[in-house]
């Protein structure tokens, strides 16, 4: 009788370090890929179409960020804040937080947040980033890669070569942000 009892004391006791194995074996993963992703990051960010020099965040270990600024000629943003950040899902997300008048573009401070709204919903079904909307409201182009194929470095690398586009989709968000009344032509179709 007492070995009947043992067998699934034994079960529960192998489950529950089996499901602690898988958790480290998790987290290593993360951080090896964290590791490949800063060293990817190092060298991309020297070429001259990316120019950003990205570093980890002292608040989340699992992000780095960047400020896509010097070099770029932008007619719209004063910059693009960047952050790219290694999630427990085995993805990587890269999210661009552009800067226009000094500050985040929030939705509740558009002039137009109605057709603000709609027009990232638009370029979400035209462009090459997605766009959306933070918990706080804040606006971001974004772009999500899964890592069941392994590490995506050249995708990385050509996402970061067309963040700098986001500059002339801001240009098409200024009426809705400022309340000006006619919106330009778009000029960014199948990007």
């Amino acid at each position: 009788m007492k070995r009947l009892l043992l067998l699934p004391l034994f079960v529960i006791l192998f489950s529950c370090f089996a499901g602690i194995a898988a958790g480290q074996t998790n987290e290593q993963k993360r951080d090896a890929t964290r590791e490949k992703l800063r060293q990817l990051l190092e060298s991309a960010g020297e070429k001259a179409d990316i120019n950003t020099n990205f570093r980890q965040s002292s608040k989340q270990p699992y992000n780095f960020v960047g400020m896509m600024r010097d070099g770029m000629n932008f007619n719209h943003v004063d910059g693009l804040e960047i952050v790219i950040s290694v999630t427990k899902d085995e993805t990587i997300g890269i999210r661009v937080y552009p800067h226009y008048k000094g500050e985040y573009i929030n939705v509740s401070k558009a002039k137009d947040p109605l057709t603000f709204a709609k027009k990232l919903l638009n370029f979400s079904d035209h462009n090459f980033l997605f766009w959306g909307l933070d918990d706080t409201g804040d606006t971001f182009a974004g772009y999500t890669f899964t890592l069941e194929s392994g590490f995506p470095t050249d995708a990385i690398v050509i996402v970061l070569r067309s963040i700098r586009n986001t500059d002339g989709f801001v240009g098409e968000l200024k009426p809705f942000i400022d309340g000006i009344s006619s919106a330009p032509a778009t000029t960014h179709k199948g990007f």
